[in-house]
């Protein structure tokens, strides 16, 4: 019989890289680049995110990007749940990764969806 553990862990492991990497640029780039006006706000405005977001290539790749994070925070809640008794790690299951899914389909929508 085969588990379903690797599909999870790949998607933990790979969500874990993904925001250790983007994480300090992100917090950089909104938390201090704008606000101190390092780079123009209008760069990260609605019209040019947007814009950029009607791409197919930058849709799918944030879309790959929200998975992601939303799949790794998933088994980070779930672990968290368990070790502090909130719920059965069956409930925990089926609410975190249920809650990584509806998103990741969500998302797939509002980004592919919409372009």
């Amino acid at each position: 019989m085969s588990s379903h553990k690797p599909v999870f862990w790949a998607l933990f492991a790979a969500g874990g890289t993904l925001s250790a990497l983007l994480a300090p640029v992100l917090i950089f780039l909104i938390g201090f680049a704008v606000p101190l006006n390092l780079i123009d706000p209008e760069a990260l405005g609605f019209a040019r995110v947007s814009g950029a977001l009607a791409t197919i290539s930058i849709a799918l790749t944030m879309l790959v990007i929200i998975v992601l994070f939303l799949w790794h925070a998933a088994h980070r809640l779930r672990v968290t749940a368990h070790d502090l008794g909130w719920f059965p790690d069956s409930v925990a299951v089926v609410l975190f990764y249920g809650l990584a899914a509806a998103g990741s389909v969500a998302s797939g929508w509002l980004l592919i969806g919409t372009t």
